[in-house]
Parts: structure tokens; C-alpha cells; sequence
């Protein structure tokens, strides 16, 4: 192993990844956004040529099924949102797979439940199936909830979790949540760089959330608590930016940080 090579393991991290629906739909219709898909995508290929593992935890199903549908604006009954999974599921893995193959990436599929997480025997095959795929060093593992089949899962809607679960299960050094904003903003709007206690901030929660999205800062405080609790350091970003994520990476760019528990005083 010669001096680059070396360097470039030592400063190799395995990074989750998570879109939101909010970065990946059409910020003034029900469907996605083509070109944000070709910006991002550039982007994840860009830190796994750099040495990073890079697994992305993506939504967008049901917003890519409705556009199959023709529809104009997110359905509200279960049944019609796990009709649009089922169609757009397909449909975003397709763009995903032509899109990463540009850059000589191949992608793989993993669907899972909360029970995938939490069954010690599902876990374990989980963790394997990751770890089987990451080494292939070519291969870009592509995460989503089930929601077609899962009504529990679309009821919590919540990708932030998943992600924070994942990041957790793999081993992940970094947990990038992915927004629409630059990250948690306080009451005069301004960005909050870096969180050294969670309980300080969470009086910056703002109740809203996207027309495409079913989380919200609060889930992602949530679940940036459950990943530094487990030492995996979090930065909540603009999604809308990927041109930033290997800033984020290193340790700079614009958004706000949690180090791992450790330094957040959670251990």
C-alpha cells in the first residue's frame, strides 16, 4: 500500500445518507426533481470515489408514484399512499440505477420494516447483507421504508428514524439528515453551527414541515439523538446544496453538528 493509498484509508468514513422528500419531489408540484436527482446522485458517487462507504436512506416513492398517476398534490388515505409506494418504488430505483451507472456504480435495493431493526435474527442479516455489500467497494446500498405493505410505517413516516437506525446498526461514523433548510435555525433565524446538549435546542423545534415530507426538525432532533447516543456524529444540512456534502464530510460547510454522545454529555 503506497503513501496516497494509505492516506486515503485513514480518512475513509462510512457515511448514511439520508433525502428527504422535500430535496427529492418538485418544490412546486407532486413529483420528482430530475436534476436534483443528477445533482445528488454526482455528489454521493464523488465521496465513494473519494474512499467513503456511502449508504443512502431515500424517500420519494409515493411523490414518484403519484406522478405516475398524474396526481397533484400527496394523497391523504393509506390506502391510495401505499398504491403510489408500490408504483414509485420501482420507478425510483430506476432513475437511481441510471444515474449511478453513469458514474460506473451499481445500486441495491434494501426494503425493511421496524422489525428488520429490531428482531435480533433480522438485524443480523441486515448487518450481514450491508456489510457483504459495502465491500464490494462498486455498490451503493439504497434504503426505504416498506410503505406499500407497512401501514405502521407510513403512519410514523419517518425516514429521519430509519436513518438514525441504520447509521446505528452499520457502524456509521457520520449520519447526514438531509433538508430543505440549512439546518436547526433559532428564533431569529439564524443557523445553529453546532449543538454541544440537545435539551438547549429543542426550544428551536418548529412545528412545520413540507408539502412532500411527514417528518420535521423534531423528528430529526429525535433521531440525531438516537445516532451521537450511539457515537455516530450527525449534521443536518441543505439537501437542496449537494454541492457542499464533501465539505460536510471533512467538517466544514454550512449546518448544524452533533458530535457523538460522548461530547453531547449523553453517555
Amino acid at each position: 500500500m503506497n503513501s496516497d493509498q494509505l492516506l486515503m484509508q485513514l480518512k475513509s468514513r462510512r457515511i448514511v445518507v439520508k433525502f428527504g422528500s422535500g430535496i427529492l419531489a418538485h418544490p412546486s408540484g407532486f413529483g420528482l426533481d430530475e436534476v436534483q436527482f443528477e445533482q445528488l446522485t454526482y455528489a454521493m458517487s464523488g465521496l465513494r470515489s473519494a474512499g467513503h462507504e456511502v449508504i443512502v436512506v431515500s424517500s420519494g416513492a409515493v411523490a414518484a408514484g403519484g406522478m405516475a398517476f398524474g396526481m397533484v398534490k400527496r394523497p391523504e388515505d393509506t390506502a391510495t399512499l401505499q398504491a403510489c409506494a408500490a408504483v414509485g418504488q420501482t420507478r425510483l430505483m430506476q432513475r437511481y440505477e441510471t444515474l449511478f451507472s453513469r458514474h460506473g456504480l451499481l445500486v441495491a435495493q434494501l426494503l425493511l420494516t421496524n422489525e428488520d431493526l429490531q428482531q435480533p435474527t433480522r438485524r443480523e442479516n441486515l448487518t450481514n447483507t450491508l456489510e457483504r455489500l459495502l465491500s464490494f467497494k462498486n455498490v451503493i446500498p439504497i434504503i426505504n421504508e416498506n410503505d406499500s405493505v407497512a401501514t405502521e410505517e407510513l403512519k410514523v413516516g419517518d425516514n429521519d428514524r430509519l436513518s438514525a437506525g441504520v447509521a446505528r446498526l452499520a457502524g456509521a461514523d457520520l449520519l447526514l439528515l438531509l433538508t430543505s433548510v440549512d439546518g436547526l435555525l433559532d428564533e431569529a433565524g439564524q443557523l445553529i453551527p453546532e449543538v454541544t446538549a440537545l435539551a438547549e435546542v429543542m426550544n428551536h423545534i418548529r412545528p412545520e414541515k413540507g408539502v412532500h415530507s411527514t417528518g420535521g426538525m423534531a423528528s430529526k432532533l429525535g433521531s440525531a439523538a438516537e445516532a451521537v447516543a450511539a457515537g455516530v456524529e450527525v449534521v443536518i444540512a441543505n439537501g437542496r446544496k449537494p454541492g457542499q456534502l464533501a465539505e460536510l464530510v471533512e467538517g466544514r460547510g454550512i449546518g448544524t453538528r452533533l458530535r457523538p454522545a460522548a461530547r453531547l454529555g449523553l453517555a
